[in-house]
């Protein structure tokens, strides 16, 4: 997505590799995160990390809508992002600090919250998928809440819509 107002486009970049997890400890930085950079010079404006040290192949390179909402009691420039982990973040746009972010539904349980203060996911380990622990029921799937499908934005009726898949995984 692009704004001009800001001159910044925004995209996000994908997992990292190789799945197997415990063969590339750490976040796995910049994986997984949404940018915002300045087209002219190439040099990033921001980068939000949504799920450090990737474990499920969730890579979050779907939808950035744009759009003008009231935050806080002032209208801001906004970015929404359904990824395919299952979650709905918002950022601000120009600063590119999270506003919001919650679960696409009650089904998604890799993560019991985003914490809105370090923006870090709080997981939930029953679902890690580390070497020794057969994780079952993970919701969602490698294929995503939300994945590749094209969205839309009603600045009227202040309402985001989206497709989403309802596929949990072993």
């Amino acid at each position: 997505a692009y704004d001009p107002k800001l001159d910044l486009i925004y995209y996000g970049s994908g997992n990292p590799a190789p799945w197997n997890e415990t063969m590339r400890p750490g976040d796995n930085k910049w994986t997984m995160t949404i940018w915002g950079r300045d087209p002219d010079t190439g040099l990033a404006k921001f980068g939000y990390q949504k799920t450090p040290h990737d474990e499920w192949d969730y890579a979050g390179v779907n939808y950035m809508g744009l759009s003008e909402q009231e935050v806080d009691g002032k209208i801001q420039p906004l970015l929404t992002h359904p990824d395919r982990n299952g979650i709905v973040y918002t950022l601000n746009r120009e600063t590119g600090a999270l506003v919001n972010a919650f679960k696409i539904d009650d089904t998604v349980n890799w993560v019991k919250k985003v914490d809105l203060k370090t923006g870090l996911p709080i997981r939930d380990p029953e679902y890690s998928t580390r070497m020794d622990h057969e994780a079952k029921g993970i919701c969602p799937s490698a294929m995503g809440y939300h994945n590749q499908g094209i969205e839309s934005y009603d600045p009227d009726k202040k309402l985001f819509f989206m497709g989403a898949n309802h596929i949990c995984m072993d």
